[in-house]
């Protein structure tokens, strides 16, 4: 197997509010867009992966799921979504693993990990 791309597929309930908050909200940057209506797809950047939100779920996603963001600044991450009308977004927190956390939600219940590697965290060891 040669996997030359990869991306995580979300089939969300509502798709213009989860376009919403994934490309307003969070303000992902679009690598791509395609169809229109009911059947449009969008596919978002998340650091060396992709995020593909397209065509519309029946029934709630389980929630055992999550996504994990990487980013440089949790706490300027956490202003900015407060600043964009996102409420009950808890305060970014030192974990005992070192790394410093905030998670939220999509509109689907998707748990969303937004995480701060420190600069001397072993995950920045090369």
């Amino acid at each position: 197997m040669e996997v030359l791309s990869s991306r995580v597929l979300l089939r969300p309930l509502d798709p213009e509010r989860s376009h919403r908050f994934y490309g307003e909200t969070l303000g992902l940057h679009i690598f791509r867009e395609y169809g229109e209506g009911d059947h449009r797809g969008v596919v978002y950047f998340t650091g060396i992966g992709f995020l593909e939100v397209s065509g519309r779920a029946e029934v709630p996603p389980t929630l055992n799921k999550a996504l994990w963001l990487q980013e440089r600044d949790v706490d300027a991450d956490h202003d900015e979504l407060v600043a964009n009308g996102v409420e009950n977004i808890p305060q970014p927190r030192d974990e005992p693993w070192g790394l410093r956390e905030m998670w939220i939600a999509d509109p689907d219940g998707i748990r969303i990990a937004i995480i701060q590697v420190p600069e001397d965290h072993p995950l920045r060891r090369r």
